[in-house]
């Protein structure tokens, strides 16, 4: 595209609406308009003036804030529908892998938490196409503020201080009168004593102050970009890290996300208050709720693997031991271990007796650990009890197949072949806490209940960020941006005395039109300036006039 001349001679990059010399309009658009657009003081933009190679139509696609708009809406939506089912990291299994989260999703939700696991809702901030979201944005944060940026800068930095009538008269705040000889003189000086930046030119003076309010909204964008940044960088290993880690009593198990290092829950204590002596205060809510909790602790092992150690080795040292509470986190390496949640009296095991229904003799004890239970148990005198199946939270028969709906023993259903010298064949029970079902007939033979084991579990929250401080830093770079938007405005005066000693004013601000005007009051009173008029409102009032007439 060729470049655009101007009556005057300058020669203006294409797409350019007002000449960056003299001001006159160069389309036709314009120059039919009554008030110049001055949005971007009238410089091309790259958006608007190129659309023909494959970059050109990129750029274009991602400078349109209209995209950027959309792709907000689309994580706001995302981000919504992220908090109908529980995320990956607060589901509770005892082996986590992706195919038991996959299958806690199907069995506890059904076929909606089967699309929903497909779909990547389950971990909605790790999934691929919702960091390519976010990536999207950043794209759009940074073309759409290069697109704006470039042109704009480069148009108030080359600020003219001659300007052409057609520019002036097309202003808003727009005079033209007669003037004295002191006339330019006394209006730099009160434009200067009101703390304006004054440039004079022949016959000409420029007046602006608070110019760096314009770059408001792109030191926003930067700050957006550095804390999108700082997000996309939590996806990257050893950089941010928010793992839930259900810990039994008596139980060891790695911490998610921390290489070589594992926890034991040597116990877990809760402490309710009792409405006496200094808790009184809590009576009243003791009274309504029936127990407050004073604290819950778990009393932590911290252990770690040796540096020398070989590969599948299974040898730790002890590192520390800590009892974690609300608030006291266990810290180390980087990570913070938080004390959020408890369960109590979970089933631990059930112990049976394998008798015989007539004679109830019995044939020894077993003991089923009901999370990781035994295929088999040898009794005495050769009998034996096959487990068929676990069903550790049993919710019912469908299609005659037993049901779980999680996969934590609250409600455990046992199927078990019961197999002794008088039942070589064997028989076939379901079993569960409170009722004992024999699917084929009667049985010779039962498993009858003698016990439960029970115990506490916690709830950790193993923490890891270091994504923190640039995070810290986009959201201190945001909101200076925001300030400088939106309490300060960039204000400018162009004054010209003519030949004949008429002086022509035109004012601009990209906004606060009151300040403008009060500030254009004092310089008039002190230089004599001729009296302006505000041509929006004078338009606005006469096109209001015109349709009272209408109708």
């Amino acid at each position: 595209m060729e470049k655009m001349q101007c009556k005057c001679g300058h020669m203006n990059p294409p797409g350019t609406v007002l000449c960056e010399s003299c001001g006159r309009s160069l389309t036709e658009k314009e120059q039919n308009s009554k008030l110049v657009d001055m949005r971007y003081e009238g410089t091309a933009r790259r958006s608007q003036t190129y659309n023909k190679s494959i970059v050109d139509k990129i750029w274009n696609f991602f400078s349109s804030v209209k995209v950027g708009v959309s792709i907000i809406v689309v994580l706001l939506v995302a981000a919504a529908i992220g908090t109908i089912l529980p995320q990956e990291e607060y589901v509770d299994v005892p082996v986590r892998t992706p195919e038991t989260i996959e299958a806690y999703y199907s069995d506890v939700y059904g076929s909606i938490g089967k699309v929903y696991h497909f779909l990547g809702f389950h971990d909605l901030y790790g999934s691929v196409w919702f960091i390519i979201l976010v990536g999207m944005l950043a794209i759009s944060l940074i073309v759409a503020s290069l697109d704006r940026f470039v042109p704009l800068y480069r148009s108030l930095k080359n600020q003219r201080v001659l300007r052409h009538a057609s520019f002036m008269n097309k202003q808003r705040i727009f005079a033209e009168g007669s003037g004295s000889a002191d006339t330019m003189k006394l209006a730099e000086e009160k434009l200067k004593e009101l703390k304006y930046n004054v440039t004079t030119d022949k016959n000409g003076l420029l007046a602006e102050k608070g110019r760096f309010s314009r770059w408001g909204p792109y030191v926003n964008h930067i700050g957006l970009i550095i804390f999108l940044f700082g997000v996309m960088l939590r996806m990257m290993p050893g950089f941010y890290v928010d793992e839930t880690l259900w810990l039994r009593e008596g139980e060891t198990r790695a911490i998610p996300e921390a290489p070589g290092y594992s926890l034991e829950n040597k116990g877990f204590v809760v402490e309710n208050y009792t409405g006496e002596d200094e808790e009184a205060k809590f009576g009243e809510a003791l009274d309504r709720v029936g127990s407050v909790a004073k604290n819950y602790q778990t009393d932590i092992v911290l252990y770690k693997k040796p540096e020398n150690s070989l590969p599948g080795a299974t040898d730790m040292e002890k590192v520390k031991e800590y009892p974690i509470r609300v608030n006291e986190p266990l810290k180390f390496d980087g990570y913070a271990v938080y004390q959020m949640d408890f369960k109590q009296n979970e089933l631990k095991s059930m112990t049976f007796s394998l008798l015989n229904k007539e004679t109830e003799e019995t044939f020894g004890d077993l003991t089923v650990d009901l999370v990781n239970p035994d295929k088999e148990y040898e009794m005495e005198n050769g009998s034996k009890v096959k487990l068929l199946g676990y069903y550790p939270d049993f919710s019912g028969f469908e299609n005659g197949e037993p049901q779980t709906a999680t996969p934590l023993p609250n409600n455990p259903g046992l199927l078990v072949e019961m197999t002794t010298p008088e039942t070589p064949e064997g028989e076939t029970s379901f079993i569960t806490i409170q009722n004992t079902v024999e699917p084929f007939g009667d049985n010779q033979y039962k498993l009858a209940f003698q016990s439960a084991e029970t115990r506490d579990v916690s709830g950790l929250t193993i923490r890891k960020d270091r994504t923190l401080p640039i995070l810290g830093l986009g959201g201190l770079i945001f909101m200076i941006g925001v300030a400088q938007g939106m309490y300060f405005n960039h204000r400018r005066f162009w004054i010209q005395q003519k030949a004949d000693g008429g002086i022509m004013l035109a004012g601009h601000t990209n906004k606060n039109w009151f300040g403008l005007k009060k500030d254009l009051d004092q310089v008039t009173e002190y230089a004599a300036l001729p009296a302006y008029r505000d041509q929006q409102e004078a338009m606005e009032k006469l096109e209001k006039k015109e349709g009272e007439l209408t109708s």
